[in-house]
């Protein structure tokens, strides 16, 4: 009435007047202007309705029949952040993703203006009931939001999409520690449903992702592999999928924190042969205190892995090493035996001059030594040339008794004492047995790891 009044009184307003109540009434019913995310709550309301969806009812098999309903599932590993030898578990944070199709979830797309719904509810649809049987620990992810979504596609194909850290089982064999590999596996299985009505698979292409840039300190990621690990118990057989993740342990560290300071320990204690035999203190503290350095070291060791019942190639070389540097405590020991008696042999020989030079006054008496003792014997009456003839006869007796000197006799003839001997062998033996044992340690454990490996 007041546009009508308005045009009365002022007539060349009329035609724009008229213009603009078309210009409204066309934007109104044009349907390029149509509120999209309007639809998508009716959408919602209208596929989740009470009285048309039920969460508790699972979807139905292929093309609709009563088969099981399958699932695809695939993972992408985020991080790894430790492998504990101790406990024997290791920690993982994953984006975990599933996909099925209900059928009862089909909506009208309006011309591919709605590619898919968006839900954070993760209740108000049918969710498998998947688990991961290998679990100790786990929880989800809420900050800022809850890291989960739900996409229901035009088909009825539903995504379920959640970020979890999770710490898992991961039974170790520690035989071939530290030059070994681990397989820790990651196991998803249905709970409560069988294999007639829910069956998991893995997603046709690239199942596992794993971030590019992962680094772990003291294992590499090798490979993973993927594979089914169905299980039946007395209610039944149950879909399980798992990834066994290679892990092979990074040998440097150990390299610099283990077996180099042991072959130096042992080195070091190989220079109690190069000291006086009459240096008692020094030879005896550099013994006690390389063997107690290597048993703090072998403690160390063993504190920081799980007692086993088996033996480890890093119990053979700590045992070996440990034994290297007692057996040089022990030779000492040796040493300071024989320098004891060759004191004592030093001794009777210097009476036995002694006993020869007072008996050189009286020529009617004569001593002999046999077997480093003095032995007297009844002073005989003799003439000079009986005496001659006496002493060239035994110097044939000594040149034809005396037997041929190999290199090795003739080499350790030039110490004269059983102890310094004892010391000179030592010096040879001890690191030709400890290259050999080398030797026969890496290439026995190396190759057993590649072919097991294999």
């Amino acid at each position: 009435m007041f546009i009508l009044q308005a045009a009365a009184m002022w007539p060349g307003v009329l035609p724009l007047v008229v213009l603009l109540i078309f210009l409204v009434h066309l934007s109104r019913c044009s349907p390029g202007k149509v509120n999209y995310r309007e639809k998508e709550k009716e959408v919602l309301d209208d596929i989740l309705g009470e009285k048309k969806y039920d969460a508790r009812i699972r979807p139905s098999g292929e093309n609709g029949t009563d088969g099981p309903a399958y699932v695809q599932v695939n993972i992408f590993v985020r991080s790894i952040s430790k492998i504990d030898d101790v406990t024997m578990e290791y920690s993982v944070q994953l984006t975990f993703r599933e996909q099925w199709l209900d059928e009862r979830l089909k909506f009208n797309d309006y011309g591919g203006r709605l590619k898919y719904l968006t839900l954070t509810e993760s209740s108000r649809v049918w969710m498998p009931d998947l688990f991961f049987s290998n679990e100790k620990e786990g929880h989800f992810h809420e900050i800022i939001m809850p890291n989960v979504y739900i996409r229901i596609f035009p088909h009825g194909s539903v995504l379920y999409s959640i970020r979890i850290s999770l710490t898992l089982s991961c039974p170790m064999n520690l035989k071939l520690y530290p030059l070994d590999r681990q397989t820790c596996s990651l196991r998803m299985a249905s709970y409560g449903w069988t294999t007639d009505d829910l069956v998991f698979v893995w997603k046709e292409g690239d199942p596992v992702q794993v971030v590019k840039n992962l680094h772990l300190p003291r294992f590499t990621l090798e490979k993973y592999l993927t594979d089914y690990c169905n299980s039946k118990t007395n209610t039944g057989e149950y879909s399980c999928l798992k990834v066994d993740l290679l892990f092979k342990r990074e040998f440097s560290y150990y390299l610099i924190q283990i077996y180099i300071p042991c072959c130096m320990l042992v080195i070091v204690s190989w220079v109690s042969f190069w000291l006086d035999q009459s240096a008692v203190p020094a030879r005896v503290s550099l013994g006690v205190t390389t063997l107690l350095t290597m048993a703090t070291q072998t403690s160390g060791i063993n504190a920081s892995l799980p007692p086993v019942s088996y033996t480890k190639a890093i119990d053979v070389w700590t045992g070996v090493c440990l034994t290297f540097v007692f057996g040089a405590l022990l030779e000492f020991a040796l040493v300071n035996y024989a320098s004891r008696s060759d004191m004592h042999r030093e001794n009777m020989k210097k009476k036995y001059r002694e006993t020869e030079h007072s008996s050189s006054v009286d020529p009617t008496t004569e001593l002999l030594e046999q077997d480093g003792s003095a032995n007297f014997q009844m002073p005989l009456v003799r003439h000079p040339e009986d005496s001659i003839s006496m002493d060239k006869i035994r110097q044939c007796e000594v040149h034809m008794q005396t037997p041929k000197k190999n290199c090795c006799r003739s080499w350790l003839s030039k110490f004269p004492t059983r102890s310094k001997r004892i010391d000179v062998i030592s010096r040879i033996t001890f690191p030709l047995v400890f290259a050999l044992f080398n030797l026969t340690y890496w290439s026995t454990y190396l190759f057993r790891d590649e072919a097991e490996n294999e």
